[in-house]
């Protein structure tokens, strides 16, 4: 039969998650089949992970709007996830199903996949832009990898705050405005865009002005649909190093499939064969 792995959510009809695990197993030589199991409001969420856990699953991912709401239904949460108060990877173990929050971890990987050399150096002045749950794990996990110096900047300084109380007594953050963060913008040497500005259908927007973004600087978006945001497309004609957000989605799957088979997997061109299905080629 194989692995039995599903994503829950809503509404997650056109999720990749199923196309990104279904290339890991082949690329593992792993059996097994990837399912979605679609839980909509109207629906009971407890009487649904009832279902779920009476149903042969080996793991799965859980995306918005459940990724806090699972939370008392796991017997174990990992500390990454207890820090998040969210989680996205489930699995079972010894009939105990424990939850993770991989989202973090898979941004640093995808950008150590990229920009390997440049990160190896933790004195790099970060702005992290948006204080959601995505803002929550980036920073959560660019702190514990050992990186000093990161400002948060966002429209409700409270959101922003809250997550700079993360921090490890190593790593100092300023709460700016996004006002000022335009302002200062050529003091950063990583810019990471994680609000849903630019998604489509509003393709047009853009969170911030890069008007006095320097080149030697990497600008990340972690929005893929548009793969090239326009906050992506300012950055590129100043000069700037860019980091995609298709490449987040990619390695932070990774971790969770690792968690599920204790198998290391190398991505190799997925993130090519990924871009080529966003942009429906």
């Amino acid at each position: 039969m194989g692995y039995r792995f599903k994503l829950i959510g809503y509404p997650i009809k056109h999720s990749l998650s199923p196309w990104i695990h279904e290339q890991f197993l082949k690329k593992s030589n792993l059996k097994g089949m990837y399912s979605i199991f679609e839980i909509s409001p109207e629906k009971s969420f407890e009487e649904s992970v009832k279902y779920l856990k009476r149903e042969e699953t080996d793991g799965f991912n859980v995306t918005v709007p459940y990724k806090q709401a699972i939370i008392p239904f796991l017997d174990e949460i990992d500390d990454t996830a207890r820090n998040m108060g969210a989680v996205n990877t489930v699995v079972k173990k010894n009939n105990r199903w424990i939850g993770y929050n991989t989202d973090g971890m898979g941004y640093l990987r995808s950008l150590e996949n990229k920009y390997p050399e440049f990160v190896q150096n933790k004195n790099i002045r970060i702005l992290l832009i948006g204080a959601g749950g995505a803002a929550r794990a980036i920073y959560f996990a660019l702190n514990h990898s050992g990186f000093t110096a990161i400002d948060i900047a966002n429209r409700t300084p409270g959101s922003a705050r809250e997550i700079s109380e993360l921090a490890s007594s190593s790593c100092k953050s300023n709460i700016l405005s996004l006002g000022e963060a335009e302002k200062c913008i050529d003091q950063y040497d990583l810019i990471i865009q994680t609000t849903s500005v630019g998604m489509k259908p509003h393709v047009n927007e853009a969170i911030l002005s890069l008007d006095r973004l320097t080149s030697d600087t990497i600008v990340s978006d972690i929005v893929y649909q548009p793969l090239q945001t326009k906050f992506l497309q300012q950055a590129q004609d100043r000069g700037a190093m860019l980091h995609y957000g298709h490449t987040m989605l990619l390695y932070q799957a990774q971790y969770a499939f690792e968690i599920w088979t204790d198998r290391q997997l190398s991505i190799n061109d997925l993130d090519v064969k990924l871009k080529a299905v966003l942009e429906g080629r």
